[in-house]
């Protein structure tokens, strides 16, 4: 029987990294005997045209029958300004809502041949390797009362004990099958909701002593990130801390195009990469398809319980990399197109 998957390019490049992913996903499931069936949706910008909604019925519908669902990206300067609930990126907070996804994974990997490329020295970066667990469904970007008028605007941090207990649990889960330390990052020395974020996590590691916590506070966090990257294993953090330090990281890696990542939690696994839409860039074939398929790769391992073909298309990742193969935000000199390096990815699984 063949298994569903959501597949929703989205907005700007998303169509053009996602073309790329579906190829690998195809390319992979041929080789380990695993049948996809890829039915596409609309969300985001493209979903506002065609159904005047971000998240409309049609996809909400697909998305709840299929195994997983492949997302490219989402959101475009044309619908700046609609209001908040109408904006394409609406429709991926209410898709994360739908498919009960309370844990972000963002594993910051920097390959070996990279390391020239990140604006950091090679010897502080050359080895990271490192996960963020963000908390995905509570925070500031749901909270309410949310509201806004021309001379003031609210948005209002929530967390409750058993929110932050679940994520922690996923978190120091994973350390225990890394290198068994787990940072956790929050502001409780002026915030309530990280006074209970601290509380909350130092309990649930009572469960897991043979797990290393720390606690850092998010802007030395930040700074550490910086200088002493190979320090980190696993990072938790709270929705919106997550948000920018993940991107921050992205540094490391020599680009935003590199991550890939996977909302886990719910029965349904969400996995896109982690830039955005890029509109300025779009239909020029220059977008980094990387991160998309390194998505699939966290999909086969999370959705389809197939570690080892998702090691396979990480492994497929890592020889273009020693073979020279670059996109236009890794090097301007010899660039590959989207498609070029999708192929030879392809080519090398």
């Amino acid at each position: 029987m063949k298994s569903t998957i959501a597949f929703l390019p989205g907005d700007g490049i998303g169509p053009e990294v996602l073309a790329e992913a579906r190829r690998v996903l195809e390319t992979i499931g041929s080789q380990v005997g695993q049948s996809f069936e890829i039915v596409e949706g609309a969300i985001g910008g493209v979903a506002i045209d065609k159904y005047d909604a971000p998240l409309p019925q049609p996809t909400v519908e697909l998305c709840k029958r299929s195994k997983a669902v492949l997302l490219g990206a989402v959101g475009d300067r044309r619908y700046d300004q609609l209001p908040a609930a109408k904006k394409p990126e609406r429709g991926l907070l209410e898709l994360r809502k739908l498919l009960g996804n309370f844990a972000n994974l963002r594993p910051i990997i920097v390959y070996d041949p990279l390391a020239e490329a990140s604006t950091l020295r090679p010897d502080v970066i050359r080895g990271v390797d490192l996960v963020f667990v963000r908390e995905l469904l509570g925070g500031i970007y749901f909270g309410s009362p949310r509201s806004r008028d021309s001379e003031r605007a609210v948005d209002t941090e929530v967390y409750t004990a058993d929110e932050v207990r679940r994520v922690t649990r996923i978190a120091f889960s994973l350390a225990r099958s890394r290198r068994k330390r787990l940072t956790s990052v929050d502001k409780a020395n002026v915030l309530e909701t990280s006074m209970l974020w601290r509380q909350t996590v130092v309990e649930v590691g009572r469960d897991f002593p043979d797990v290393a916590l720390d606690h850092l506070y998010v802007d030395n966090c930040a700074m550490q990130l910086m200088l002493k990257p190979k320090y980190f294993d696993v990072v938790l953090t709270n929705n919106m801390f997550g948000d920018i330090l993940s991107d921050e990281a992205a540094v490391l890696t020599g680009s935003l195009g590199m991550l890939p990542s996977a909302s886990i939690g719910g029965a349904i696994g969400l996995y896109e990469p982690v830039h955005g839409s890029a509109p300025d860039i779009a239909g020029s074939g220059k977008a980094n398809p990387i991160g998309a398929i390194a998505s699939v790769g966290m999909m086969l391992e999370y959705s389809f319980q197939l570690p080892d073909a998702g090691a396979r298309v990480h492994s497929a990742i890592a020889k273009a990399l020693e073979k020279g193969c670059r996109t236009q935000d890794l090097s301007a000199q010899g660039a590959l197109s989207t498609r070029q390096m999708g192929e030879t990815i392809c080519g090398l699984l």
